[in-house]
């Protein structure tokens, strides 16, 4: 099957009231062959759903919603992520604190409470997620042919990203599975449980082999899994109480053995970070046509036509560029800007001392004059290292505009790359005035294939594992970081030693490498970072005013349950401290 020729066909409309967390999630279809399991075409239509519930909000275009009563651009999957993931971190702020009626900007300073309309979001949209997941498992249950078990095998690993999504923000989570009775209620289930559900969950599908090892492009295959339950056991202290770093360096190393042998010096990483995330990355992606650079183990694809949607890298793209003379939002292939998005001066800090680091190339720093040419006059534009705070006004906030994520399309005379002008890592020239020209359409709407784990995490996991759980091989943990920095662009003097394997700079290179991935709330709080008597403080940090930042409470470590949820099931929990 060709994802993305199904990813819109057949569809559901989530109806969300207050009377059951769970128990409205009535799948009303809008297609019969959602249901009509006699089509031939239903299965396919049904997988992709389950594909599609990540990566779009509804099913008629960007303005629709599986969701209802939920703003569909705000509550789309992988915005909600993000919006939890990042800006609650080190790394970069939204600069209107008061969207969603000030709910962002109390995720921002990490000061929100249980009435927070993207924390309800979020909830929301996971369990729609995994009540799509659960239909098409459930109208699968009884077939027995290879195509539908690899099918079903797909659509079991992607509600368990859902399930560690909501287990990585909520903890305690309502839990229900194809299983159960037509109108049994769901039961709330502890982080713990959780955590042994999904662990069970991919060693099954992973162990036994249930899912492809080369699966076609857009679908998650064993490499997806099997990352997937590395990450969980990375986090493992984290969800259940007990560290398993030795689980997650053998599933490291799995997956690496599987990748060597190609891209860049034999690792399976890409040649260059920055196609990573650009409109041509599907060739990086699970079945993408550059096997030896697969760096993408799990990723969600995007189509400007067939996938729309304000969420994934539409949001990132049009979020951190500005239609500004400094960085004009053509020539980062997108047609839309938004002007939100900066990073902080804690995020600038970690590129200090690493010159030809490539991984900020994009990024537009400094105090930009004002001029004039012959097509008009433009604003002094302050895009210096600290954010100065939430001004009123894009161009004087301060903080980086902190690129990765672009609409641009690969270069087609790569020996014309000069790393001193990034942009020509792309298809365009510059012209006689020095002005990027770019040779690909502005569209609206990306695309650009969302990475939700690649390989370069994956490397990094192998050498937390002996930095903080003293498992595995020291000269192959330093090897592996250092592998990282150098794909990166770093020569042999930026490069670690042996007494350099520490947290601190475990952290720093996992910021640089993975930033706007929606994995910096996690590791903060993995390493003791986020909370307790060892977080650290940056910009904003506990109140959105002070440009210094403050300690918070424990209790910031989980989101709460949302009061929407604890009014329609009085026997579900809060977190402590909400």
């Amino acid at each position: 099957m060709n994802l993305k020729k199904y990813l819109l066909l057949g569809g559901v409309a989530l109806g969300l009231g207050m009377t059951s967390c769970v128990g409205d999630l009535d799948l009303e279809p809008n297609d019969p062959n959602l249901v009509n399991t006699n089509d031939p075409n239903f299965k396919a239509n049904a997988l992709g759903i389950c594909y599609s519930g990540i990566a779009v909000s509804g099913i008629s275009g960007s303005g629709s919603s599986y969701v209802g009563g939920l703003d569909p651009g705000t509550s789309a999957y992988l915005r909600t992520l993000f919006t939890l993931g990042e800006f609650c971190t080190d790394e970069l702020v939204w600069i209107w604190p008061n969207d969603e009626a000030g709910s962002i900007g109390d995720i921002v300073a990490c000061n929100w409470s249980s009435n927070n309309s993207i924390v309800y979001g979020a909830y929301y949209r996971l369990l729609g997620h995994i009540a799509i997941c659960n239909q098409f498992l459930a109208n699968t249950a009884d077939d027995a042919d290879a195509e539908t078990l690899e099918m079903r095998a797909e659509a079991r690993t992607l509600r368990a990203y859902s399930y560690y999504n909501m287990m990585d923000l909520y903890g305690q989570s309502s839990f229900i599975t194809e299983e159960a009775e037509v109108g049994e209620e769901p039961s709330q289930i502890s982080r713990a449980e959780l955590f042994a559900w999904v662990e069970q969950e991919l060693k099954d599908i992973v162990d036994n082999r249930l899912i492809a090892e080369t699966p076609v492009y857009g679908r998650v295959g064993l490499d997806g899994a099997e990352a997937l339950l590395a990450r969980l056991y990375l986090n493992a202290e984290v969800f259940s109480g007990t560290p398993r770093w030795a689980d997650c360096q053998t599933r490291c190393e799995n997956i690496i053995r599987r990748h060597q042998g190609g891209g860049f010096k034999g690792s399976g990483l890409a040649n260059e970070y920055l196609y990573l995330f650009c409109k041509d990355n599907k060739q990086y992606m699970p079945g993408g046509a550059n096997k030896a650079e697969n760096e993408i183990l799990f990723g969600i694809s995007f189509d400007a036509d067939m996938t729309q949607s304000y969420g994934g890298p539409t949001f990132i793209v049009a979020g951190t560029v500005t239609n500004s003379h400094y960085v004009p939002r053509q020539n980062y292939g997108c047609s839309g800007e938004w002007s939100c998005i900066k990073g902080i001066q804690q995020m600038a800090e970690r590129f200090y001392g690493l010159p030809n680091d490539k991984r900020d190339d994009l990024w537009v720093r400094g105090m930009l004059p004002a001029g004039s040419d012959a097509n008009g006059s433009w604003d002094a534009e302050d895009y210096t290292d600290v954010f100065h705070g939430f001004t009123g006004s894009w161009a004087t906030t301060g903080g980086n505009v902190i690129l990765k994520f672009t609409g641009n399309t690969i270069t087609k005379n790569p020996s014309a790359v000069d790393y001193n002008k990034p942009m020509t890592l792309f298809d365009g020239a510059y012209d006689a005035n020095g002005v990027w020209q770019p040779n690909y359409p502005a569209t609206t709407f990306m695309s650009t294939d969302q990475p939700i784990i690649r390989l370069a995490d994956i490397y990094l996991m192998y050498t937390e594992c002996y930095i903080n759980g003293g498992v595995g091989d020291r000269t192959t943990a330093l090897n592996y970081i250092n592998l990282v920095r150098e794909r990166a662009g770093n020569g042999p003097a930026d490069l670690y030693g042996y007494s350099d394997l520490t947290v601190k700079n475990l952290m720093d290179e996992r910021s640089r490498e993975l930033y706007l991935e929606s994995v910096r709330r996690s590791d903060l709080i993995r390493n003791k970072m986020f909370v307790g008597p060892q977080q650290t403080v940056w910009q904003v940090k506990g109140n959105i005013n002070n440009m210094e930042g403050t300690r918070i409470d424990d209790k910031y470590a989980l989101y709460p349950i949302p009061d929407a949820v604890l009014n329609s099931q009085p026997d579900f929990k809060q977190n402590p401290g909400y």
